[in-house]
């Protein structure tokens, strides 16, 4: 529905907001999204609450881990972004559970066989090689991720139209492939794509500075233009649809042979 709020104090509103974390409680009464029928902070708190040693891959500011009711005996969380680093530290050390602040794209800093979960919940990148080292053997890797094309409705009404390599660059397939040749059986794979509505260009302003690889180098003076249409096409015709791309993979690494 349209707002009485003008651009500018909508816009204003957005940039003000912090984007640390992944709390998305801001966006309340201003987008909605539908989620996935798996559920995976509640799969992901059973399987927690099973292990003995879980690793928490790019945990954010750690609120889906400090989620789950139980977390096992040895819990560990890592991060990149020196901000959440901070938030997850000061949310999961009350529960127990170490945060190591560790580059994505650096090799994990744990010894082989560490764990018997690793999860992660819309990880930028997925190091598959790591995550079977640091696996025992019969651990598990269980991860909810985007997938591909994910709300590009929105990233290409800034951007225009993206390859079709970029548009299928996190199909669940390739996530398949990439796990099986680590070493790892895929044990379960499941894909839905889930409507998004953005009520207002708040919303679509506080997510891209949120989500910041949805439009790399998004700022709103870069794309003023674009920012005021669009929010004068929602002021005239509604929320803005976009389409979420979300899969949950699980993997098993293989128990050695007697």
């Amino acid at each position: 529905m349209a707002t009485t709020r003008t651009y500018e104090a909508l816009v204003d509103d957005a940039v003000a907001v912090p984007v640390e974390g992944w709390d998305f409680s801001w966006f309340e009464g201003r987008a909605t999204e539908e989620r996935p029928s798996w559920g995976y902070a509640r799969a992901m708190g059973e399987r927690l609450a099973q292990a003995s040693a879980a690793l928490d891959i790019q945990t954010g500011g750690g609120e889906v881990l400090a989620s789950a009711p139980t977390l096992p005996p040895l819990t560990v969380a890592t991060e990149g972004w020196p901000p959440n680093v901070a938030k997850a530290t000061a949310l999961l050390h009350p529960r127990g559970a170490v945060v190591v602040a560790s580059p994505e794209d650096a090799p994990l800093p744990f010894a082989d066989g560490a764990f018997d979960l690793v999860t992660s919940r819309h990880p930028v990148t997925t190091h598959w090689s790591e995550i079977a080292r640091v696996l025992r053997p019969g651990g598990t890797y269980f991860s909810q991720q985007v997938g591909p094309a994910s709300v590009f409705e929105l990233v290409e009404y800034f951007l225009g139209p993206l390859p079709e390599d970029v548009r299928n660059g996190r199909h669940p397939d390739r996530a398949r492939a990439a796990a099986e040749s680590a070493g790892l059986d895929v044990v379960d794979l499941r894909a839905e794509r889930l409507r998004i509505e953005f009520h207002d260009i708040g919303a679509v302003v506080h997510f891209l500075r949120k989500v910041i690889w949805m439009v790399p180098g998004f700022t709103v003076d870069r794309y003023r233009t674009e920012l005021r249409a669009l929010h004068e096409r929602i002021e005239a015709k509604g929320p803005f649809v976009a389409h979420s791309a979300r899969f949950l993979i699980e993997a098993r690494k293989p128990r050695r042979s007697a």
